[in-house]
């Protein structure tokens, strides 16, 4: 059985962990899998959206015990695949799994329900929406194990949550609920069932121009907290090569001829 299921169809990709007898937790080939899905998707003709989700009612548990065990007896290998990223990769062999979303052009959704937690709940991170169910149950637990997290939540949490916030809940490992969560600002919005949501989601994205929305998610990822003079240079860089393109022409004809939009 595939630990990873990817389908495809009509510009939208649903990304499922299937590791339902462990709440998904993560395996070396759910890791290698991860990767490996996201990269092939950057090439991916006509991508329009990503949905991630956890088959048999939960997200993700996070790593598998059994591989945390593993890697204990490999402590000198693991701190090097932890120093050294593999040639031309900014993100090491644990955080490619997650950073792998955030470099996907397209909007990814994750839809949350059951358990949420450590590297589970840094996969639903990366993705740029999250939709979670009330009772979902999240958790940043790295510090119960007595370490950080390390898979790209520097690259994702600053945009969600104030600095305080975010140290008391990765210091204490609490639980959160989706309801709280949402509170907090972890998660985007609510929904009983966060798949059906997702892909309503992602059907209304789909109604814009695939440029502008590519080009709206590099103006955050690129560009929340830079200093003006760069961030208004991104702006102009990205916003550019749109104007009197195609696909813009096309939004604005179907705007003023009250149609839908049929993108390039």
């Amino acid at each position: 059985m595939d630990q990873l299921q990817v389908t495809l169809a009509d510009g939208l990709a649903e990304v499922r962990l299937n590791r339902p007898e462990r709440k998904n937790a993560l395996s070396l080939e759910l890791f290698e899998a991860l990767a490996a899905a996201g990269t092939r998707l950057q090439d991916e003709p006509g991508l329009r959206a990503v949905i991630l989700s956890g088959a048999g009612g939960d997200f993700c548990a996070g790593l598998d015990m059994a591989v945390m065990q593993g890697l204990a007896a490999q402590i000198d290998e693991m701190r090097a695949r932890i120093l050294n990223p593999p040639a031309g990769e900014t993100a090491n062999w644990f955080q490619k799994p997650v950073r792998v979303w955030q470099e996907l052009p397209v909007p990814v959704i994750a839809a949350i329900e059951g358990v949420c937690l450590g590297g589970g709940l840094q996969l639903a991170l990366a993705a740029d929406f999250r939709i979670a169910t009330p009772d979902a149950r999240l958790s940043i637990m790295e510090a119960k194990w007595g370490i950080v997290p390390d898979m790209g939540i520097t690259q994702s949490l600053p945009k969600l949550m104030p600095a305080d916030q975010a140290k008391a809940l990765m210091m204490t490992a609490r639980m959160v609920s989706g309801q709280e969560a949402a509170d907090l600002g972890l998660v985007t919005r609510l929904a009983d069932d966060p798949l059906a949501a997702a892909r309503a989601l992602a059907d209304e994205i789909r109604t814009r121009s695939p440029e502008a929305v590519a080009g709206i998610k590099r103006l955050v990822e690129e560009g929340w907290g830079l200093p003006p003079a760069e961030g208004l240079r991104l702006e102009a860089q990205i916003q550019a090569p749109i104007l009197g393109a195609p696909n813009q022409i096309e939004a604005v004809m179907a705007n003023f001829q009250k149609r839908t939009p049929k993108f390039r």
